[in-house]
Parts: structure tokens; C-alpha cells; sequence
């Protein structure tokens, strides 16, 4: 029996499987279900013929679920990295059905976790029980590290990678998500931005005024974070804390002519979020360039005073912005975090205080890698072409570990498509992306052990 074979005969059992893995919330910002799931997913790698154990992190942090398989061609061991923990349904009015209720309708898989990243981790043991009841076994040894703290920033996972060096050792790694473009093409993605996200909070006053009263006489919390906030950039976009841009790496002429090829998707990222134009005008080459090579700050969230129905004349006595910045190669989170408290001081915002909640380095694998290229070859049998290469990706994740201190080359094959709506109401995948994206990995499985 063929990898794609098995996979298409099984088919039910792995959605039965996602299903009981999404069935089990484990939202990390609120520590729900996280030692639960943890517990779940070493059942379930151990039913797969594993061994697994559920591994502490530095800092008391939340579990990594490590695992291993002894394979045919033990001189060659494939890593790979997945979490466990999801972000928080809400609103949950937006969802058509409930988060932690999996529903299967018109060829899609919808729940919490189905695309980021329970889906993936069942979509990987398919690939690999697809291709051991093909060879009789694991062509080679297979390691498996899933931790439950990447929706929060992955904040004891390169510390939990760099004591277990030994442990993680392994020749290459296929990471946690990827996918198709709107296209239906395959992308694998070599590298993710770096991310300093923070807390901005001030407190001007013991409690909130009447604003008829205050207006004239007391602070206003919420004016001296918006001045605090407008400080850290301009409208022309340009990043205005000093020091910011010193360690910037343009991208090669290589990453240039690999964004030249990838394809022009514009209409449809405009028509997906309701937008007629991109910041600056952008377009073309530049646009590619822009989205993924130039760090930015962003204001996520932004509390102050009163937002319920109606009106309430107040002078809010403290307010609140959580504020991320994507990093680009060679920039350091730790050094921009430290940047931005000296800039609020140096335009005299000290008082407002800066809180750390996740701090991720930037991370590149070389394209010309030759896991790499194997991994672009071995999409020609699914989807007909090999798969397409994005030098790195707009995202951030905990990849820099893996490359950095473990020295390996990372693939991103998957099963998500534009419209998962990953950390939206009504994640899913399509299923038909799904069985292709699981028949990709078993292929790159295949050509990896062979090498």
C-alpha cells in the first residue's frame, strides 16, 4: 500500500482524532486545559507508537510534550516542532458553531486549534503512520517536541531548547504550520520575524474624575498614552524610537528574486479584508518587500475610561495599550524593549511603565539549504510543481532556537489555506487541503530518509 493510499483510506480516523484533540480547549493566556491537553497529546503520541513523556520548562512554565520513534536509518532523525495551546475563542457570538464543539460542514473542519495547530500535529502522525505501513517501518528516527506556550510568545521554549540540546538533536525539522497561497500553490516559508510585544500602562490619579471637573484641573490618563503612543511612530510609518533600525539586514538580491516569484496576490488580500489601497501605495516587488523585510509597530489593543453604552463624562484615571513590534534579521527584541523605555523617558513619558510579554528573535534558513530544496521537490507529486520559497514570513514564532542553537534547516509544509481564519471565529481547514498537505509531508518523510 501507497503513503497515498493509506492516507486516503484513513481518512475518518485522523478527522476523528483532530476532533478529539479540539474537543479539549488549552488556551495558554488563561491557562485552561493546558496540563490536561499536555497529558492528551502524550496519549495520543504514545498510540502512534511513541515514546513520550511530558517534559517541564524553565520557569515554571507551561509543559512541552516530547517524543520519539526509533526508525530503520537511525543515522538520520527528522524533528518536529507543534504546540498544543490555542488563542481564546472570542467573541464567541461570531462563531456559527461553538469553539470546542468540532464541526465537520461543506468539506471543512471547524473548531478552535483546527489549523494552529492540532490539525497539523494529527496531519503529521498520518504522514508518518502512512509511510511506515508503506515500508514496514520508519525509514528513520522521528523526534517530536510540542509545547503549549506559543500563543503567548513561546516565553521558556528557546531556554528549554538550549538545556536540551542533546535531546533535540536532530539533522532537519518540518515546523508546525504551512500551507497553499490563494492560488492552491504550496509555500514553504525559511525564517519568521521577531516580535517585542509589550504593555504600555500609565496612572495619573488614585481614581477617575468627573470630566466637567477634572477636564480643567487633573491629568488625563488617557491623553498622555495616546501622546506616549503617537511618539513611537509617525503617519508616514517610519518607526520614530531611536536607534531602531541600526541592526536591519536587507534582504540579498537572492530573497529579492524569490519574492519576484512568488505571485501577485493583491486583489485578493484587498478583497479579503475590505481594503482599496495598502499603506504607503505600495505594490509589486515593493509590497512583497515590505510585508515581510520591514520591521513595524502596531497598537493591538487601546483601554481607557468608560466604552459601555450611552455616555459617562469621566477623566479616566489610568489607561492601557498593548503594542507589538515585528523584527527583522539581525534585530534583537530584548535591545528594541530596552530602546523603547529609554525613548518614553527621553520625550518625558516616564512615567508610564513598559511590561514584557513576549520576546522572540528574528530567524532566516538558508533557501539554497538542500533539505530544503528536497522539501520543494517532493510537492511535484501532489500538487503538480514544486513548492514555491518565501524567504520568511511576516509572522513570529520560535523558530530562532531551532536554527540558531540546534543548526537546523526548517520546512513548513501544511495544511492551511489564506482563509483558515487561524485566531478568528470559525478557524477550519478544508479537508481536501488537508489530505494533500498530510501526503506532502509523507513525501518529504520519504525523500528526507533516503538521503
Amino acid at each position: 500500500m501507497t503513503p497515498d493510499e493509506y492516507i486516503d483510506q484513513h481518512l475518518n480516523r485522523y478527522l476523528d482524532e483532530t476532533i478529539r484533540l479540539c474537543r479539549q480547549p488549552s488556551i495558554s493566556a488563561r491557562n485552561e486545559g493546558i496540563a490536561e491537553t499536555a497529558e492528551l497529546v502524550a496519549a495520543v503520541l504514545r498510540e502512534h507508537g511513541f515514546t513520550a513523556q511530558v517534559l517541564p520548562t524553565p520557569n515554571n512554565g507551561y509543559p512541552v510534550v516530547y517524543a520519539e520513534a526509533e526508525g530503520r536509518r537511525n543515522d538520520r532523525t527528522l524533528l518536529f516542532y507543534n504546540h498544543y495551546d490555542v488563542q481564546p475563542p472570542e467573541p464567541i457570538e461570531l462563531w456559527e458553531t461553538p469553539p470546542f464543539e468540532p464541526s465537520i460542514r461543506d468539506g471543512k473542519l471547524f473548531a478552535r486549534g483546527a489549523a494552529d495547530d492540532k490539525g497539523h500535529i494529527v496531519s503529521r502522525l498520518a504522514a508518518l503512520d502512512a509511510v511506515r505501513a508503506s515500508q514496514g517501518a520508519l525509514p528513520c528516527r522521528v523526534k517530536f517536541i510540542i509545547e503549549g506556550e506559543e500563543e503567548i510568545g513561546s516565553v521558556n521554549l528557546a531556554a528549554f531548547v538550549r538545556q536540551q540540546r542533546a535531546l533535540l538533536a536532530a539533522d532537519a525539522c518540518i515546523w508546525e504550520s504551512g500551507g497553499v497561497n490563494y492560488q492552491g500553490q504550496p509555500v514553504l516559508y525559511l525564517g519568521m520575524r521577531g516580535i517585542c510585544y509589550l504593555e504600555l500602562f500609565v496612572k495619573v490619579m488614585d481614581y477617575d474624575a468627573h470630566s466637567g471637573f477634572g477636564g480643567s484641573l487633573l491629568p488625563n490618563a488617557a491623553w498622555r498614552l495616546v501622546w506616549a503612543l503617537a511618539s513611537l511612530k509617525g503617519p508616514d510609518e517610519r518607526i520614530r524610537v531611536p536607534g531602531f533600525y541600526d541592526a536591519v539586514r536587507e534582504p540579498t538580491a537572492y530573497d529579492l528574486e524569490l519574492l519576484a516569484q512568488l505571485p501577485d496576490d493583491e486583489e485578493e488580500i484587498k478583497r479579503n479584508y475590505g481594503v482599496r489601497e495598502f499603506l504607503k501605495g505600495l505594490t509589486g516587488l515593493d509590497l512583497k518587500r515590505e510585508r515581510v523585510f520591514s520591521p513595524t509597530c502596531t497598537i493591538c489593543g487601546l483601554t481607557a475610561g468608560y466604552q459601555g453604552p450611552g455616555s459617562k463624562t469621566v477623566q479616566p484615571c489610568q489607561a492601557s495599550a498593548k503594542v507589538d513590534f515585528r523584527l527583522v534579521p539581525d534585530q534583537d527584541p530584548h535591545d528594541i524593549a530596552q530602546k523603547v523605555r529609554r525613548h518614553l523617558v527621553e520625550q518625558g513619558f516616564g512615567e508610564v511603565r513598559v511590561t514584557e510579554y513576549g520576546l522572540e528573535h528574528p530567524a532566516r534558513v538558508d533557501p539554497r539549504h538542500p533539505f530544503v530544496q528536497l522539501a520543494a521537490e517532493a510537492a511535484v507529486d501532489v500538487y503538480g510543481r514544486r513548492a514555491l520559497l518565501s524567504p520568511i514570513t511576516g509572522g513570529s514564532g520560535p523558530m530562532y532556537p531551532f536554527v540558531h542553537d540546534l543548526g537546523l534547516p526548517v520546512a513548513t509544509p501544511g495544511i492551511s489555506y489564506p482563509g483558515t481564519r487561524a485566531h478568528a471565529p470559525n478557524e477550519h481547514f478544508r479537508i481536501e487541503d488537508c489530505i494533500k498537505g498530510t501526503k506532502y509531508a509523507a513525501r518529504i518523510i520519504e525523500c528526507f530518509a533516503a538521503t
